[in-house]
């Protein structure tokens, strides 16, 4: 994961993902490099629009957190997560490192 988000600490700041660039940032956050790694992301992200994968993948949010006292008998009803296809989950930017 270090590679990914190396790519995109990178893509976020303007610079080109490259391979010594990708390389520098894993190294400063203190991980060791493994070259094919390396080669691997760069050649798969060369002709990816980031930005336009970036606004299509999926976003895991949090549940609210459980409310406090009720004041009525009642159940609170639990909302049910919106089912989403699985095809939809598996596009973008996540399916290239899935």
């Amino acid at each position: 994961m270090e590679y990914v988000y190396g790519a995109l600490l990178l893509h976020k700041l303007g610079k080109t993902v490259d391979e010594d660039s990708l390389k520098k940032v894993v190294e400063a956050a203190g991980a060791s490099v493994d070259e094919s790694k390396v080669k691997s992301l760069v050649a798969s992200l060369k002709d990816v629009d980031i930005d336009k994968e970036l606004e299509n993948a999926v976003v895991a949010s949090a549940a609210p957190a459980a409310g406090g006292s009720e004041s009525s008998g009642e159940e609170a009803k639990a909302e049910e997560p919106k089912e989403e296809k699985k095809e939809a989950a598996a596009e973008g930017l996540s399916a290239l490192f899935g």
